[in-house]
């Protein structure tokens, strides 16, 4: 045999024995996704099944929209995703339910607060409740971070449970590509607290994660269905692709036994064991907008034009429409409703509705009941603070609740940092302010739904201490129909 002959059988043989190897080693697949899918499921799934010769599996961790949008355009084979499809878009792809997992409040390790209720998490997303010190932690604001995508896999499921909707706007100015930036932010900030996945961050010590009405969340709570918070992980992919029938093999390889050990190692139920949580999920949703009142929290759809603002902008001139939005209610409110929509526009034109927000001047009006909080109204500077039903705001940045037996004027009266303070009553005579003072010793309180330590203790002119000793409490939790002493016997 010649030695060019010689080159090309050895040639031959390489190429056969590198075609056998690939085929041996099966094809390759891309998966990209949120890193809460990533870490929780995919990693070590990946591995396992690489090592077993299956084929190899090129992970791209990001975010749900990268990932999904990939499947879509063929660019990746699989994709991973904390909520189900929404959208016309996504209706082409299959999500296939994998894993059970539990969206989780994490915050800074030192933090004294370690349990909040389903409603204060509600009241501290719409940005009622600013301030550790309502929770019974330190006197310090709450920093609220959130991923900026709209359709993140976390922040869609949480909103989606809290409000009925997963595009609600919500006051977190604070905003981050996907949920270990988010992580890494709240590990770094004293009084952070921000959404992830108890997949994702189970074993971090760097992160504090907060019980839910008392329920710590963890693997056995999420299987009982005893954490109210948990959440499907999902695996997308698109049946028309050219690797679909390898696909449905490592998705078959994730359900397995094998797959299903990987999972419970990250603190996940295996979506087949948790038939009950399917079962139940209707009558938990049902519960959750029961307990936060869902329907009282409408607000207008999200944008991302500016994060600093989550209410939408409304013309300056009225339309038919707002007038009759703006003029619809009961009592004191519409007839103050009235008012506004004839007054003469400003550079805040109306706020309808409740409405609790900070607006930049660039602003013509803002209309609806999401909350946003600039840091600017402390500082000064372009901000006005607007805490009333139905406000009109003329001239500069501030803010003054307009009465319906007032006439519009232009005077300005610029709001002090202090509270506002009620209307004028008249002056009682001193025996009977002391009359009630005496009459307030021994009085009870019944906890109502969405009532905090300090928020009864506010209200009963009393010092959360105080109230904490009078009651014989070790710690800030209480129960709606439990009842307080708020005054010495």
């Amino acid at each position: 045999m010649s030695f060019r002959l010689t080159r090309l059988f050895t040639a031959t043989l390489i190429g056969l024995s590198a075609s056998a190897t690939v085929l041996a080693a099966g094809s390759q697949l891309i998966w990209r996704g949120d890193v809460t899918t990533a870490r929780g499921v995919v990693t070590d799934v990946a591995k396992a099944w690489e090592k077993s010769g299956k084929g190899k599996i090129e992970l791209q961790p990001f975010n749900t929209a990268s990932g999904i949008d990939a499947v879509s355009k063929g660019t990746a084979d699989l994709a991973g995703s904390a909520r189900p499809s929404i959208g016309a878009a996504e209706q082409s792809l299959t999500f296939t339910p994998v894993a059970w997992d539990a969206l989780v409040m994490v915050t800074y390790p030192s933090n004294p607060v370690s349990n909040i209720s389903l409603m204060q998490l509600h009241e501290i997303y719409m940005g009622h409740i600013t301030n550790w010190k309502e929770l019974g932690g330190d006197d310090a604001p709450i920093n609220l971070y959130s991923v900026a995508s709209p359709n993140d896999g976390v922040e869609y499921s949480m909103r989606k449970l809290l409000f009925g909707r997963g595009n609600q706007p919500v006051a977190s100015p604070r905003l981050y590509v996907n949920t270990a930036k988010l992580e890494e932010g709240v590990t770094l900030d004293r009084h952070g607290l921000g959404a992830s996945t108890l997949g994702g961050v189970a074993g971090n010590k760097k992160l504090k994660l907060l019980s839910i009405d008392g329920v710590s969340p963890s693997e056995s709570t999420i299987a009982s269905g005893a954490y109210p918070l948990y959440t499907e992980l999902y695996l997308v992919s698109n049946d028309t692709s050219p690797k679909a029938a390898d696909v449905k093999d490592f998705i078959a390889f994730v359900t397995s036994s094998a797959g299903s050990s990987l999972l419970r190692a990250h603190d996940l139920v295996p979506y087949a064991d948790g038939a009950s949580l399917a079962a139940g999920d209707a009558a938990r949703r049902a519960k959750i907008a029961s307990t936060v009142g869902t329907r009282k929290n409408a607000g207008q759809p999200m944008t991302t034009a500016e994060p600093a603002v989550a209410a939408a902008a409304a013309p300056t001139a009225p339309t038919k429409e707002t007038a009759v939005a703006t003029t619809k209610g009961k009592g004191k409110a519409a007839k103050e409703a009235k008012a506004t929509v004839a007054a003469e526009p400003s550079q805040f034109a109306k706020v309808a509705s409740s409405v609790a927000t900070t607006a930049h001047q660039g602003f013509s009006g803002i209309r609806g009941e999401a909350i946003t909080v600039s840091d600017n109204a402390k500082r000064g500077g372009r901000f006005a603070k607007v805490t009333a039903d139905v406000v009109t705001v003329k001239g500069k940045p501030v803010a003054k609740p307009v009465d319906a037996s007032e006439k519009p004027s232009g005077k300005i009266d610029t709001p002090k940092a202090t509270e506002a303070k009620p209307a004028k009553a008249e002056p009682k005579p001193v025996a009977k302010a002391e009359k009630k003072e005496k009459a307030a010793a021994g009085r009870t309180y019944k906890v109502s739904q969405g009532d905090t330590l300090y928020s009864i203790a506010k209200r009963n002119n009393l010092d959360v201490n105080e109230l904490r000793s009078l009651n014989g409490l070790k710690d800030n939790n209480v129960h709606p129909g439990q009842v307080l002493k708020v005054g010495a016997r």
